[in-house]
């Protein structure tokens, strides 16, 4: 798994310019490829974060923070709770 993992994510660096993503792919399975990276990246499990802190995470990034977190929301890679309020590192 781990040569499956490094070599998505030297796929995905193509994506970053002076580590900052240059665009949100367009197409799936590149997206998909990209928030797994993202969020592998970016936030520790069994950790709750704010919605501000997922933003500031993400606005490192990219400066569309809604987009990228609604992303990493429906593809269960983030949980946010009932509320809004809380979010944890899914799968």
């Amino acid at each position: 798994m781990s040569d499956n993992v490094s070599s998505s994510s030297h796929g995905v660096m193509s994506l970053f310019s002076r580590g900052r993503l240059t665009a949100i792919p367009r197409k799936a399975a590149r997206r998909e490829q990209l928030l797994g990276h993202l969020a592998e990246t970016l936030f520790e499990r069994d950790r709750e974060y704010t919605e501000p802190e997922v933003n500031d995470a993400l606005r490192t990034v990219h400066d569309d923070c809604a987009a990228l977190r609604r992303y990493l929301v429906v593809a269960g890679l983030l949980t946010r709770s009932r509320d809004g309020s809380a979010y944890r590192r899914g799968r």
